[in-house]
């Protein structure tokens, strides 16, 4: 089986291996990012944005994974809904894609980087 894509692998010598693709890693990041209140949508480009119109969802869009040496680093970008404090949303959209990542792949989290691409104006509080 060819491997065309990046993926982190945990050797367990008794059992074999798991391989951990980086788009996995994104897409729990994006959907941990999505729970968060406040948060109107992930940032994609233009196709991304009409597929998730036609009821199809890429769910990594917005997010860029870098894993190094079992530590993961994580930039997000995404639309806050008008009229949440982008400070408090931002850091609780960290804590909640840091505790998923650690949670569900056992990997660290070095940072995560919070980039407000616009804010939407028809989700208001």
């Amino acid at each position: 089986m060819a491997e065309d894509r990046k993926a982190y692998m945990i050797k367990d010598d008794n059992l074999g291996e798991v391989r951990i693709a980086d788009e996995v890693v994104a897409i729990i990041a994006g959907l941990a990012a999505t729970e968060v209140e406040g948060v109107s949508s992930m940032r994609g480009n233009i196709t991304n944005e009409l597929v998730s119109k036609l009821g199809m969802k890429n769910l990594s869009k917005g997010i860029k994974v870098k894993i190094q040496e079992n530590v993961v680093s994580v930039d997000v970008a995404l639309n806050i809904c008008f009229g949440y404090a982008i400070p408090k949303v931002s850091s609780s959209v960290q804590e909640k894609v840091k505790s998923a990542i650690e949670n569900m792949t056992g990997l660290g989290v070095s940072r995560v980087n919070v980039r407000i691409a616009s804010v939407d104006l028809e989700k208001r509080k």
